[in-house]
């Protein structure tokens, strides 16, 4: 009898547990567009202005606050000011600086070198992607003198490392502010919109080579280096915004090299300051090549320029001796397909040597180059990708860098002894290590998390030990458990050739095995890209959640052409861009459809930019898997896009037309038999809304029926007030009504 009752209480017990899970679950808030977009309800914190100090021991960043007078609302006060603190405890050691309330507020600011100057940026003005002119004012630490170092918003001011000069550009123009002197000095004179661009980049170097600042001050602060762009012959592009306050449209024309058009014609000159002597470094006669990146090497008069040929296939290092401009190559390296350019590459104290990466051996490594005695070392080896060159500290013979060497769905730090060739892993956890060097390298900033797991900003030493927890966001932590989300799980889903391609997935809370699903895929699939990271969040990761909580699967896949798993798997899609990461997508569809657990009606896919050419391939050419599709600002033709990111992967249209035009969705616009919702911003300036308008016409002409969205006004990114709201529940609705 005794057993009997036991066995009753156990079974009431686990009876009242579930009743009270159901309870729970119940009781959750359900994540809506308006918590996301509106809302700001799952709010990733950061850590504003983080700056290390010269002394490896502080560090200073903006502290903000709003501060109600009287208990109004409408009399709040904002307060921003600038605080030193000490690194290893956190503890506030002094106020450096505190905004007046004749000063905007501060997006950024910069250190001299000596710290005894500060650079503050307010009224941003954004440009383009990286490009953005400010106020700009100076404010002397010793002085406490604040001063606007000129009246119009100005591009790009850099201290000198001497800490005695600024150079900015104005109107396509260099100039430079003496500090001590107050006066201004004009360097360039023949600065002309859509002519002739002096110190910072035209569009498409500053989106494609990823830097817009097109000057650099030498060491010695003796020299000024900068790009001149010589746009003249570039085609023009124009824009049309539409404007409440007048009847007719306004036309934004630039300049926009697309596919087998001529590019700017670059020069680089070096500025002397003391004799205000400008030079003009020999880059060779041929005007058809690329310069990505200049870099002054550290023994102050030694400049590196990087010279690439049009096909991007082949990369040579200049060395220009400012002080009797003479030029020589110390290195030289070629592709079977192209070279990526980045910022890995660091000079030595030596003057002879220089640590770099290559995908040389077929994965990307860290090597090291004596160009006077022509002999190289490969530092980092196997099959595996170095991701980024963190840093050298020469002091202690250690480089840094991040790396997937387990799994290319991680990031951890890793430390290379240049004596011993031993390498340390610095961050076991598993995850994504995000680093940013402190100056010094005594300390490091880790933005660490996982999949499921929020950010936290940690302060790491030298050997990798959490020195203390900058921000653990443990309040959005807490928001998160108030709602419904799904854990994320990884797998590897195979290809139609039974290659294993890695994955995430996004079930519903309550999934049910036994139940039939829709199914959403979303990719961005572009080369070298990675959307199938050990990180939080992963792409559109709270809308994903939404969908799941109504009900879908969410699926995420990075087929062929992606990044962190070796040169040939990146580079299978070269000269056919969509060819075989449609087939990937496609195979994903397929594989998804024979579980159990799916709807096989009811296979939809989307995705942005390069995911959107994806997107709208994927449904022409899978109208046997794919029910819907939705296409965000795609690329329809690669004809139509600029021609540094095309040719890298497509050669010329003239090289080769089969592949541009094989794998464009205006061309297979016949095709279409499921549901298609077209998105584009009528501003784009990147991917132009000429690809939408051309689909579209193809689609009429083939008399398909589809939907879409235009934005006027809006550029790549389509938000700004109500658009991003407006955007998400337009594509929640058109699946809800459609997959």
């Amino acid at each position: 009898m005794r057993k009997n009752n036991t066995l009753f209480f156990i079974l009431t017990l686990i009876c009242m547990l579930l009743v009270n899970t159901q309870l729970i679950a119940q009781n959750k808030k359900e994540i809506t567009i308006e918590s996301i977009f509106k809302e700001n309800t799952f709010k990733i914190n950061t850590v504003p202005g983080f700056n290390t100090l010269k002394d490896g021991k502080t560090y200073t960043q903006i502290d903000e606050e709003t501060r109600l007078l009287n208990g109004e609302e409408s009399q709040a006060q904002f307060l921003q000011s600038i605080n030193q603190y000490n690194l290893k405890n956190g503890k506030k050691m002094n106020t450096i600086f505190s905004k007046p309330d004749t000063l905007s507020k501060i997006v950024r600011y910069t250190f001299s070198e000596d710290e005894s100057k500060i650079l503050f940026f307010t009224d941003i003005e954004p440009i383009y992607r990286r490009s953005a002119n400010f106020k700009t004012w100076l404010y002397d630490l010793k002085t406490k003198k604040i001063t606007l170092i000129h009246k119009n918003k100005i591009m790009h001011a850099t201290f000198n490392p001497q800490g005695t000069e600024i150079a900015y550009v104005l109107n396509n123009n260099i100039f430079t502010y003496n500090i001590s002197t107050e006066k201004t000095i004009q360097i360039t004179d023949d600065g002309e919109k859509n002519k002739i661009i002096n110190g910072n980049c035209d569009w498409v170097y500053e989106e494609e080579f990823a830097f817009s600042k097109a000057f650099e001050w030498s060491p010695n602060g003796k020299y000024l280096a900068y790009y001149k762009f010589d746009e003249s012959k570039v085609k023009e592009f124009t824009l049309q915004f539409y404007n409440d306050s007048s009847n007719y449209v306004e036309n934004y024309t630039y300049k926009y090299p697309k596919a087998g058009e001529d590019n700017s014609i670059v020069s680089i000159h070096i500025y002397n300051v003391q004799n205000s002597v400008t030079n003009l470094v020999q880059i060779g006669k041929e005007k058809d090549q690329y310069i990505p990146r200049i870099k002054w090497a550290k023994n102050g008069s030694n400049l590196c320029v990087y010279r690439l040929n049009r096909l991007q296939n082949h990369l040579e290092l200049l060395l220009e001796n400012a002080d009797n401009c003479e030029t020589q190559v110390i290195y030289s390296e070629k592709s079977p397909y192209y070279i990526d350019i980045n910022d890995n590459l660091v000079f030595l104290s030596d003057g002879n040597f220089f640590i770099f990466n290559s995908e040389k051996d077929g994965f990307n490594h860290l090597y090291v180059w004596d160009w006077e005695n022509q002999k190289e070392k490969q530092l980092t080896s196997g099959k595996w990708d170095v991701d980024a060159l963190v840093g050298v500290d020469e002091s202690k013979n250690m480089v840094y860098f991040t790396a997937g060497i387990s799994s290319p769905m991680e990031r951890k730090l890793y430390s290379y002894h240049l004596k011993s060739g031993v390498t340390t892993l610095l961050t076991p956890e598993e995850g994504t290590h995000a680093i940013t060097p402190c100056i010094g390298y005594q300390y490091f900033l880790d933005r660490f998390s996982s999949i499921n797991n929020v950010p936290v900003f940690r302060l790491l030493n030298s050997k990798g030990q959490v020195v203390r927890i900058l921000e653990d966001n443990s309040h959005l932590k807490s928001v998160m458990q108030e709602y419904t989300f799904s854990d994320i799980e990884f797998l590897q889903i195979p290809n139609e050739n039974n290659e294993l391609l890695n994955a995430w997935m996004i079930k519903p809370k309550d999934f049910d095995s036994r139940k039939k699903y829709p199914v959403l895929l979303y990719q961005y699939s572009g080369p070298g890209s990675q959307q199938v990271v050990d990180a939080f969040p992963v792409g559109n990761y709270f809308w994903h959640q939404l969908l799941a909580q109504k009900g879908y699967i969410v699926v995420c896949v990075d087929g062929r052409g992606t990044g962190a798993r070796g040169r040939e798997f990146k580079n299978v899609t070269y000269l056919n861009l969509g060819k075989y990461e449609s087939d990937d997508q496609i195979a994903v569809g397929k594989f998804m459809a024979q579980q159990n657990y799916v709807d096989k009606n009811r296979i939809g896919i989307w995705g942005w930019s390069y995911g959107g050419f994806m997107s709208s391939i994927c449904l022409f050419k899978g109208a046997d898997v794919f029910k819907a599709a939705i296409a965000v600002a795609p690329v329809t033709n690669w004809r139509f896009y600029d021609n540094i990111y095309t040719e890298r992967y497509m050669r010329q249209p003239h090289e080769n037309p089969k592949g541009y035009d094989e794998n464009a969705p205006e061309k297979m616009a016949h095709l279409l038999k499921g549901k298609f919702l077209m998105i584009h911003g009528l501003t784009d300036d990147n991917v132009h809304f000429q690809n939408a308008a051309v689909l579209t016409k193809e689609l009429i002409k083939a008399n398909k029926q589809f939907e879409s969205e235009y934005y006027p006004n809006k550029n790549h990114s389509i938000y700004g007030g109500n658009t991003r709201e407006q955007l998400f529940k337009r594509m929640t609705n058109f699946l809800i009504e459609n997959l």
